[in-house]
């Protein structure tokens, strides 16, 4: 019988400090992933991944738990200095950011990234008679 190895991934501490949350709130999710400088992942988390289910994924109390959760989770890191950057127009878009900057770290930037419609969607037909 083949034996199980239990390798765990050695958390090694952000060299600058720095790090970016990035938050995207839709109307049916919360999901936030933080990253260093250099953009690789170091954790994230959804409200779906915390066991709530239909519409409580939408909540700013939800979105206030997936951000807190992540922080806690990647605490070992060092991370000093935090980039939120803000994605989609949720419930829970307020409430997110409010807890990353209530964390205890120094807010860097708050910048949206929510995608805008440059020239909108193309018209219909014309209307033959």
């Amino acid at each position: 019988m083949a034996i199980k190895k239990d390798s765990k991934k050695k958390k090694i501490l952000v060299a600058n400090g720095e790090g970016a949350i990035h938050i995207q709130a839709t109307a049916n999710n919360t999901i936030a992933t933080l990253t260093d400088s250099q953009g690789n992942v170091l954790g994230q988390s959804s409200a779906g991944a915390l066991g709530n289910r239909g519409t409580k994924k939408s909540t700013p109390f939800v979105a206030q738990q997936v951000v807190e959760t992540v922080l806690k989770d990647v605490a070992s890191y060092g991370i000093s200095k935090l980039a939120i950057y803000i994605k989609g127009a949720g419930g829970g878009r307020d409430a997110a950011v409010r807890t990353a900057a209530t964390c205890g770290l120094t807010i860097t930037m708050i910048k949206d990234v929510s995608p805008i419609p440059h020239n909108g969607c193309r018209p219909p037909k014309a209307r033959r008679l």
